[in-house]
């Protein structure tokens, strides 16, 4: 009877024990979640803040207020005030002074300030991709799905020599100028290639050139660059990893993003008169902008699932829809939505871009320096000079159509971070390709905005000489 009793109470002691701390691990998983939204909610405060400062700034010296939050973003985020930072950046939560205020407000323990500061910024991620999703579905709309077929040659055209041209001058330079081995100068050359297309539609858009033929143009040549950016990047990377590119990678991303283009249009026109008869019937609030939401994940979940960009997805779901008569109406309601998303995606390139790599005082970061002047020029000058391979219409603002494939921006960043998660870079070029990015990402905006505004006096000029 002993032995019984005794194994009963070990039993029911154990079982109380284990009771115990699952219910405390509960609990604690509960305050730590509810301290996950406490920070998301800060770090919300804070974007917000930043980007109507900043946008308001730059709109009242007459520049584009996407800028505007860009640098709003750099003054919260690693560069200066730290408020808004991210894991992956190689910050902690010791680091972030929004987790200290919480610390001291929320009593957020030492223990738990590791995984709430990473979900918090896994959650702010999350919403800036969403973000720019949700802006390039909203420039789909915008766009003209018959004049991007039109200007569909000429996009070619400069989408190809805007990757060719950087990436060959880059490469070939870094190796016979500065002696850089072939692997990372072929890196440092592929992130030449890009062309951050979310950057150079808002600032269309706000400059009211979206649906311009050079507007066109330059949107058409971004989306196909980046495509080849991808197709670039896959080509680097296993070049890296294995030593040898594989063919068989390069082909699956060429045809698999021709086919996604090409087959979501032609089945999106088939499908769309269904989507708006369906629309038609329904009775609840917001139908329209849910269903054309849904629409847009689904094209945005079928490219990312073929290794393709999700926001390409996205853009071609606002085209396909832009063809329906509820274009307007969907157009109207994107609005707020995109007011709520998109400041997020630029306030977080922003926060995310470290400008300590400009720094010439450290002894590091001076050949860095020197590689990013030779970077910068070629990343501006191969992208300039892709307007002026167009020919057969004079009237076209050529100067324009090469400015606005110049900002690199979070693509740019994003073959950084390849590069540097590889370990194929050393500290001086990665340094070259983070401060290459950060000039042609804010030196682009304003720049865009003055050949537009150039071309139209020389318009009004010629208009009052002929009259």
């Amino acid at each position: 009877m002993t032995d019984i009793t005794y194994m009963l109470t070990w039993n029911w002691l154990s079982g109380s024990l284990i009771a115990t701390a699952t219910e405390a691990a509960t609990e604690s998983n509960a305050e730590e979640g509810t301290l996950v939204l406490a920070g998301v909610l800060l770090s919300l405060v804070v974007i917000y803040f930043a980007s109507q400062l900043g946008g308001e700034v730059c709109s009242r010296i007459n520049l584009p207020p996407v800028l505007g939050q860009l640098v709003g973003g750099v003054l919260i985020g690693i560069s200066a005030f730290r408020l808004l930072l991210f894991p992956e950046g190689g910050s902690v939560a010791e680091d972030s002074l929004l987790i200290s205020f919480l610390q001291n407000t929320a009593g957020l323990t030492t223990e738990s300030a590791p995984s709430v500061f990473t979900s918090s910024s896994e959650v702010i991620t999350l919403l800036s991709e969403l973000g720019v999703i949700i802006l390039l579905f909203e420039i789909g709309l915008e766009s003209d799905l018959k004049e991007l077929i039109r200007v569909g040659p000429i996009a070619a055209v400069v989408a190809i020599v805007g990757v060719v041209a950087p990436f060959v001058t880059g490469t070939v330079g870094l190796i016979y100028i500065f002696g850089t081995p072939v692997v990372p100068a072929v890196f440092a050359g592929a992130a030449l290639t890009a062309t951050s297309i979310g950057i150079t539609a808002k600032v269309l858009a706000e400059l009211g050139q979206l649906s311009s033929e050079e507007g066109q143009i330059i949107i058409g040549a971004a989306v196909l660059d980046d495509i080849l950016g991808i197709v670039v990047l896959a080509v680097v990377a296993s070049l890296v990893k294995t030593g040898e590119i594989q063919i068989t990678n390069i082909v699956y991303l060429v045809i698999s993003a021709a086919v996604f283009l090409i087959g979501s249009i032609l089945l999106g026109r088939l499908v769309s008169p269904l989507i708006v008869g369906l629309v038609n019937e329904m009775k609840t609030r917001g139908e329209v902008l849910l269903t054309g939401l849904v629409f847009a994940f689904v094209l945005s979940y079928i490219a990312t699932a073929i290794h393709l960009e999700g926001i390409l997805g996205a853009f071609a779901a606002g085209l396909i829809l832009a063809e329906t008569d509820k274009r307007k109406e969907l157009e109207e309601q994107i609005i707020p939505v995109a007011d709520f998303l998109v400041p997020i995606f630029f306030v977080c390139v922003g926060a995310k871009t470290d400008l300590s790599v400009l720094n010439p005082t450290v002894a590091s970061n001076r050949e860095g320096l020197i590689i990013a002047t030779f970077l910068i020029l070629v990343a501006i000058l191969g992208k300039v000079i892709t307007g002026f391979t167009v020919f057969g219409n004079p009237d076209l603002n050529k100067l324009a159509i090469g400015v606005g494939m110049i900002p690199r921006g979070e693509v740019g960043l994003v073959f950084a971070g390849v590069g540097s998660a590889s370990g194929a870079l050393s500290e001086a070029t990665e340094a070259a390709i983070i401060v290459m990015v950060i000039a042609t990402t804010f030196v682009a905006p304003p720049l865009l905005r003055l050949v537009f505004k150039e071309t139209e006096s020389i318009g009004q000029s010629v208009d009052k000489i002929q009259e």
